[in-house]
């Protein structure tokens, strides 16, 4: 039996992986509502790759997807926390506005760079700013492991990889030697 990589898999899967410039570079804002049905038209596209994934792969933890992940440029993410009875979460144009002082730090894999996992500290609060399709701003908090989620696709839609705020010194380990080591996350929204 050949033995696909993980990245491999997501890249099958229409997942863009690392290295692909669209990854590095910052989302373009929607302006809303005046683009809603493109807006819209991404966010379909969004929940369409999550479903293909989640047919894949299971994720206990929870999973996101931002959209240059899919090869789009645009400020859309959508998170699925890890309950199934949970609705997902639709960010647009999102822009965290308060983190708190207290973080944690957890092992995070991204769907972009699959075949490893790395211990990320992140705030273990923040406040979001999004836009609604009709153009209002809300403003929602979010702690413990859904803050981690949505925190890791905002930074995907500023052009960053997880990798870029693990500590110094500190690199990511293969999937297989990773496991499941890491410790569960708390969620609370």
């Amino acid at each position: 039996m050949i033995q696909v990589r993980p990245s491999e898999q997501m890249r099958g899967l229409g997942v863009v992986q690392r290295g692909a410039p669209v990854l590095a570079e910052s989302a373009r804002a929607f302006d809303l509502p005046a683009e809603r049905e493109a807006a819209e038209q991404v966010i379909g596209q969004l929940f369409s790759a999550m479903e293909r994934i989640g047919q894949v792969h299971p994720f206990a933890k929870g999973m996101g997807l931002a959209a240059p992940q899919i090869a789009i440029g645009r400020a859309a993410a959508v998170v699925q926390p890890p309950s199934p009875a949970a609705p997902a979460i639709v960010l647009l144009n999102p822009r965290i506005a308060d983190r708190s002082n207290d973080e944690d730090e957890r092992y995070e894999g991204c769907l972009s760079f699959f075949d490893v996992r790395g211990q990320v500290p992140r705030p273990l609060r923040i406040t979001v700013e999004t836009t609604t399709l009709e153009g209002r701003l809300v403003t929602t908090t979010y702690e413990r492991g859904l803050a981690r989620l949505i925190h890791h696709e905002i930074d995907h839609l500023d052009g960053l990889l997880y990798t870029t705020r693990m500590r110094t010194g500190i690199a990511p380990v293969p999937v297989e030697q990773y496991r499941q080591t890491g410790h569960t996350w708390t969620y609370k929204q």
